[in-house]
């Protein structure tokens, strides 16, 4: 399993980086097509639809992603986009994880189906349009999520139920608890401040999500990042809460060792569209 785990990132990175690092922002574009393209596929699949609808689900994806390229609206200025992205998370998401894993079957699958595909065209226009805002606009957008993550696994590893009697979700994802979140928005902050500052230390020619929050008061800079610390964690239950309810362990086995491709963005589709909300709000 660990070697299958390196193995796979190292090919990820190998595609990823140079798209990534790549002058222009086309590379970057295409392979985030794919990837949304896989996560739409998956999502049939968590929802019941067998291969051929799953398979029209991605071309789905791809095409509605490829429309938008073609229109050109990752030129223009989407905060609409973002804000209503954002409140339907923030709603959306909190009336997911009231009713809890048996409440998703009562949701219409066509809803459900059309709701996943706007969720991920969505981040795809947020993850698109960031890199063309700089790499180290996009980077301090996808540090934050890891950064969020990897602190609240120590954290609950470490001071879980040590503090708080409940586990943060039982019936969603029984390893989560409160402490592991507080250690991830803590460890967020501190990410935060430092990027921020080390952005004003070197005279960065592009600024990150951090510098733009700070200018307008460090206040909304802890608030935000902590929001978006929050959303990560809303973001990934709401993926566990449909794969335990799909009786799914993974979304799908398309990397192996780690899963599907959706357990690797299930935290950046709600972070993307509320971080470029914040950014141009």
């Amino acid at each position: 399993m660990l070697k299958q785990r390196i193995i796979t990132a190292v090919v990820l990175l190998a595609i990823l980086l140079p798209a990534l690092f790549y002058p222009s922002h086309i590379p970057f574009a295409c392979v985030m097509l794919a990837l949304i393209g896989a996560a739409a596929w998956e999502w049939g699949r968590l929802n019941e639809c067998g291969s051929g609808m799953s398979i029209f689900l991605a071309v789905e994806a791809v095409a509605l992603c490829a429309l938008s390229w073609w229109l050109g609206l990752l030129q223009e200025r989407l905060l609409v986009v973002w804000i209503v992205a954002a409140a339907a998370w923030v709603l959306g998401g909190a009336a997911l994880l009231r009713v809890a894993v048996p409440g998703w079957p009562r949701v219409p699958r066509g809803l459900r189906l059309v709701g996943g595909l706007l969720a991920l065209w969505v981040a795809w226009l947020a993850a698109v349009q960031a890199r063309m805002e700089g790499i180290n606009f996009l980077l301090s957008i996808l540090v934050l999520v890891w950064v969020a993550d990897v602190f609240a696994y120590f954290a609950g590893r470490a001071f879980g139920l040590r503090f708080t009697r409940n586990k943060l979700a039982p019936s969603i994802s029984p390893g989560k608890s409160w402490e592991g979140v507080w250690g991830g928005m803590a460890g967020v902050v501190v990410l935060a401040i430092a990027w921020a500052w080390s952005d004003g230390a070197v005279q960065a020619s592009v600024q990150s999500l951090y510098s733009r929050l700070a200018e307008r008061g460090w206040w909304l800079l802890l608030v935000g990042v902590l929001f978006l610390s929050a959303m990560s964690v809303v973001g990934d239950l709401v993926e566990s809460l449909i794969k335990r309810s799909a009786g799914a362990k993974d979304s799908s086995n398309l990397l192996p060792g780690h899963g599907g491709v959706l357990d690797r963005i299930d935290a950046l589709l709600p972070t993307l569209p509320i971080a470029m909300m914040l950014a141009h709000l």
